[in-house]
Parts: C-alpha cells; sequence; structure tokens
C-alpha cells in the first residue's frame, strides 16, 4: 500500500466523532494518515506546529481558524483543504488559491437536506397544514369536512429564488409533484433555465404568480433585504414566504407588518438577527412558523459530510480530480 499523505484536522473537536463517525473515520484512514486525536482549533498553537508542517491535506470544518499567511507559511508540504461542512467564507483566505492549494467542500451535500426540508414545507404549505394546525390549536373548533378554497397542490406555483446547490436541487425534488416551479435568477439565462426544466422570470413577475416563494439565494450587500414591504405586497393573497437561506435577506420589520394583516404566511428557517430576541413577534403570529435553523444537516446527516470528505482525499490520493471545488471566482454569489 502506498504511504498515506499527512493528514489533520482543523475544526471544533468535539465535531469530529459527529462528521466522521467509526465508520466514516475508517475509511478516510484508509485513505491518509490523520489522527482524531490531534484536533487543531487554534493552528498556530505550538503544539500541532510539529504536525502541522508536515500536513499535506487539512480536513476542515466547523469551527476552523483562519488560513491566512502566518498558518500557510506553517505548512508548507500543504496541497489540499477539504471542508466538511458548506461555506469556506469564515476561513478561507486569497492565499490559498495564490499559493495553487486546492480547496473543496460539502456544501452539495449539506443542500440535501435543506431542500428535503424546503419540499416538505412546500408541500405542508400548499395544504395549509401549518396554519391550520395553529387555529385548531388556538381555537379548539374543527372547520367541518367541507372543500376549503384556496389551498392545494394541484399546479400550484413555486417560485424559486436562487438557482443555488439547494435551488437546483429543489427543482429535481418537485419534479414528481404537480406543482409549476419557476426561478428568477441574475446569473441565470433563459438557456440555462430550460436546461434546469423551469421558465426564467423576473422578481416581481415570480412574486405576483407564486403561490408559494422559496429563498435560496445568498446574503450580499446586493441580496439584503432582497424581501421588503414592497416585493411582499407584490405577492398574491395566501401566499406563503419559506426562507432557507440568509435570514438577512428579508427585511423582518417588513414580514411582521404584513403577516399581522394576516394575508400572508411565513415559514422561517433563519431569521435576522438569529436567535430571534424572545419578545419578537414572530414567535407568536399565528401565520409565522419558525424554526431553530435545522434545515442543515443535523444528527445522523452530519456523517454525509464526512462521507463526501472521504470521496474526496481518495480522489485526491489516486491523482483524481476533485468532484466538489471552491471557485474563489463564485464566492461571492455564494451562501
Amino acid at each position: 500500500m502506498p504511504e498515506r499523505p499527512q493528514a489533520l484536522f482543523a475544526m471544533t473537536a468535539e465535531n469530529v466523532p459527529l462528521v466522521f463517525p467509526p465508520e466514516v473515520l475508517a475509511r478516510l484512514r484508509e485513505a491518509v494518515d490523520i489522527d482524531p486525536a490531534v484536533v487543531a482549533e487554534d493552528l498556530t498553537d505550538a503544539t500541532i506546529q510539529e504536525t502541522l508542517a508536515r500536513t499535506e491535506i487539512l480536513v476542515t470544518g466547523w469551527g476552523c481558524p483562519r488560513l491566512d499567511a502566518t498558518v500557510l507559511d506553517a505548512a508548507p508540504k500543504l496541497r489540499a483543504v477539504l471542508h466538511s461542512a458548506g461555506s469556506v467564507k469564515s476561513f478561507a483566505t486569497p492565499e490559498l488559491w495564490q499559493r495553487g492549494i486546492a480547496v473543496s467542500s460539502a456544501a452539495e451535500a449539506n443542500a440535501v437536506p435543506v431542500a428535503e426540508y424546503t419540499l416538505a414545507m412546500v408541500l405542508l404549505a400548499g395544504k395549509d397544514v401549518l396554519t391550520g394546525r395553529e387555529r385548531l390549536r388556538t381555537e379548539r373548533v374543527h372547520p367541518g369536512w367541507g372543500l376549503i378554497p384556496g389551498i392545494g397542490n394541484h399546479g400550484r406555483r413555486v417560485g424559486i429564488v436562487g438557482a443555488s446547490r439547494i435551488g437546483r436541487r429543489l427543482i429535481e425534488l418537485l419534479r414528481p409533484f404537480d406543482l409549476r416551479p419557476a426561478l428568477t435568477d441574475p446569473y441565470v439565462d433563459e438557456a440555462g433555465a430550460a436546461a434546469l426544466g423551469v421558465p426564467l422570470l423576473g422578481l416581481d413577475d415570480l412574486l405576483r404568480t407564486s403561490g408559494i416563494v422559496t429563498l435560496h439565494a445568498p446574503e450580499t450587500p446586493q441580496t439584503r433585504h432582497l424581501i421588503g414591504a414592497r416585493e411582499l405586497a407584490l405577492m398574491p393573497d395566501g401566499a406563503v414566504l419559506i426562507n432557507t437561506a440568509r435570514g438577512g435577506l428579508v427585511d423582518h420589520d417588513a414580514l411582521v407588518a404584513e403577516l399581522r394583516t394576516g394575508r400572508l404566511a411565513a415559514i422561517l428557517d433563519v431569521t435576522d438577527p438569529e436567535p430571534l430576541p424572545a419578545d419578537s413577534l414572530l414567535l407568536d403570529l399565528p401565520n409565522a412558523f419558525v424554526t431553530p435553523h435545522l434545515a442543515g444537516s443535523q444528527g445522523n446527516e452530519v456523517a454525509r459530510l464526512g462521507a463526501s470528505v472521504v470521496a474526496e482525499a481518495k480522489r485526491l490520493v489516486s491523482g483524481g480530480r476533485l468532484a466538489h471545488p471552491v471557485d474563489p471566482r463564485a464566492l461571492e454569489r455564494e451562501a
């Protein structure tokens, strides 16, 4: 067996056994020489400097320290960073790419549970399950068995804001259902939307014509409060806004004002701020369904992230190309 390259965990130590449970860790150690007992939460710590100097592959995750020039100077053999989570923005610096160090992310794997959560909420929202349950719990009166107008998933348009990894996966997950997904994204043209099998609309048109709008765009200076009072007013009566992306995409003051009229409903897995203050009306309004940022990988799902890193490590060691490289030019357009 060829000599395995030296690798090092750089993340919050308590997360290592969660992201790399025994069976996943065993597969990783078949590809690289890595000690799960040595975890760098601080890459300037003298106790890990010797290992860092020999490290060829850095396995990063939540809590990874910033990889600046000082850290990279102490890691002259480093050739790859394999991130066992989504965004690398919190720790990646331009020096990584300037030095030719490959960077990979498990963002594709992390997109899976977020898209699944969104699919579930789309289907529930279309049937008015969440607000209906809230009314039943509060009023204790069954509405009866008559047909309820205005609800249902037959032919309902689902407006997807952002052709991110999650947005694209959601489009795939929606295919078996009798729903009509549409997309808005300034970086996708008509041909790109056609390849995804969805119509491309401007944001205003998408908001006006969608019974459910789900956000999958990054938060940037250009997209902060992308959905404000004007945009909310465009949404039809009874529409539902779903946000699993970033809380700052929505103007919460405008959202609360709209929700208080009872005209719209919202499903929020992310908020601004996060967590919400205890007196936030979003926690009390019957047409606001708020979950504590749990759409992303949780529980046994985080092992999928570790498995993604294992696959990348094996590709790297065998001389293959990374399947999920991070393009530094696209970072500003990613979450």
